[in-house]
């Protein structure tokens, strides 16, 4: 595939992958509401409660599935099939492996832990058994799914992708719908239909994998020197990932320690906020990520780093667009969206997105470094500099500062891992520093700098729904004429006016003279 047919893929999977977002996430919102409803308080914490013992085995299956997706990206890149179809069958191997562990635990130590330690209702043990069974079937199929949904975001078929997720969250919201018919015990009813659907869903990921791609037709398999490099891969991104939870858990346990379980809850929703801006943003990144990778195992260094450019940029540029109103606002969204503002949830709202903001223009480097596969120096380096939070955040407690200083440091502590990273990548994949500094950075922050006043004075000197619709409306206009003649080089304004041109419906060219 060439560069623009790969360009207007990218294009073209954003699109489907926002509205995929969209939609799951409207309908999730309904779908909590209701569930809560019909099971009750209890019901609903038991289900949460028995399931969260099933998720904590799910902690190596997150590491090796960002393994599958890289060795998945990098032998499509090297156009070799007969290694894809081979990482294919090694990587269902391990994660077979890795739902029998998770069951034999399940079954043993969380059966034990459920039935001896937590503390459930009178009378409802023995539909939390049945909820806890239900769960862990659950988990085991989405294990044994994982390689499926990796081949398809390798593959780039994000239609198919976009499509199924939607119908996944379609099918539970019919569950939610068959809740409220019939006399039965509804926490073990919904365990069971949710099992359902998950078992449907993954039958039709396999099915749509089986009948088009040959490589992920599943052949027990079995090769050490490949097992030993996903697992090499995998251990090292579980250490990425335990310094990110280890920063995040700790600071809501230091928050805990010092101020109580109220400011807990303000963190726990400030999280919320984040989580469902930057989806949109991990959408776009989704599009992104397999190529950058197969660029990079096809050996052509300057389109793998013009699409590193490109993305870092356009993530903040799309995060900073959905993130600026609600940064100027927060205090009414909060008041709509809750009735009663939380004492300091703005500030930590605010501070949690300013951290997405950077964290989307870095997701392309440490992508890039997954593509290399060498990941060992990289992860002890991050994660020795993202450690250093807790105890930066543990003296700012000691002397008396205010929660927020929690997130502040760690909004410090980011922005060095981000320009560490910069200068890592100059040494490990001779990414060129200067130009990244001149065409990304200087870019980037011309476009907040000149973006922010028009929102500013909107938000100013209005205030309810009318401020926060002319600040989305500044927001728009504001950031759209910065990008346009800052944000972006001319041949990418060239594109841009190309691709509108090409939409309008009485084109200079289409008429005949």
């Amino acid at each position: 595939m060439n560069r623009a047919q790969s360009n207007k893929r990218i294009v073209k999977n954003t699109g489907m992958l926002y509205i995929r977002m969209l939609v799951s996430m409207g309908v999730s919102l309904y779908t909590s509401r209701i569930v809560l409803s019909v099971l009750g308080t209890d019901n609903y914490g038991i289900y949460g409660v028995v399931g969260g013992i099933v998720i904590f085995f799910s902690f190596l299956n997150g590491a090796m599935a960002s393994a599958t997706q890289r060795f998945l990206n990098f032998e499509l890149g090297r156009n070799d099939l007969k290694q894809v179809k081979q990482v294919f069958s090694m990587s269902m191997t391990v994660y077979i492996l890795i739902a029998l562990i998770a069951l034999v635990l399940s079954e043993t130590i969380g059966l034990w832990y459920l039935n001896t330690q937590m503390v459930i209702p009178p009378g409802r043990l023995e539909a939390a058994n049945w909820a806890y069974q239900f769960s862990v079937l659950t988990f085991c199929i989405q294990v044994i799914r994982v390689p499926y949904e990796a081949t398809i975001i390798a593959y780039e078929r994000m239609s198919f992708y976009a499509y199924i997720s939607i119908a996944d969250v379609v099918f539970k919201l019919l569950v939610v719908c068959l809740l409220v018919f019939g006399d039965f015990d509804k926490l073990i009813y919904y365990a069971a239909l949710n099992t359902g659907v998950v078992l449907l869903v993954s039958y039709l990921y396999k099915r749509y994998c089986n009948r088009t791609f040959t490589t992920a037709r599943y052949a027990p398999f079995w090769d050490k020197k490949l097992y030993t490099r996903l697992m090499s891969f995998s251990g090292w991104s579980l250490l990425g990932s335990i310094a990110n939870i280890t920063t995040q858990q700790g600071g809501n346990l230091l928050l805990n320690l010092f101020y109580g379980v109220t400011v807990n809850a303000s963190m726990g929703l400030a999280n919320q906020v984040n989580r469902a801006v930057y989806g949109f943003v991990s959408s776009f990144q989704t599009a992104f990520n397999p190529a950058i990778v197969k660029a990079y195992a096809a050996g052509d260094k300057a389109y793998f780093f013009d699409l590193i450019f490109k993305a870092s940029k356009y993530s903040y540029f799309l995060l900073f667009t959905l993130s600026l109103p609600v940064l100027l606002c927060c205090h009414f969204v909060m008041s709509v969206w809750l009735g009663q503002v939380p004492d300091y949830l703005v500030p930590f709202s605010r501070l949690m997105l300013l951290l997405m903001l950077m964290e989307s223009a870095a997701a392309p480097l440490w992508i890039s470094i997954q593509a290399t596969g060498e990941i060992r120096n990289y992860q002890i380096l991050m994660g020795s500099l993202l450690l250093l939070n807790l105890p930066l955040a543990y003296i700012a407690l000691k002397m008396g500062f205010s929660p927020v200083s929690v997130l502040a440091v760690r909004v410090g502590v980011y922005a060095v891992v981000f320009m560490v990273r910069i200068f890592y990548l100059g040494r490990k994949i001779a990414l060129p520093v200067r130009a990244y500094f001149a065409q990304v950075m200087m870019r980037l922050f011309a476009v907040t700098a000149l973006s922010v006043p028009l929102p500013w004075l909107a938000h100013h000197y209005w205030s309810g729904w009318s401020g926060l619709l002319l600040t989305i409306l500044s927001t728009l206009l504001g950031v759209g004429f910065s990008v346009y003649y800052f944000g972006l080089r001319s041949g990418e304004r060239q594109v841009i006016l190309y691709s509108i041109r090409r939409r309008l419906p009485f084109r200079s060219d289409n008429h005949v003279s």
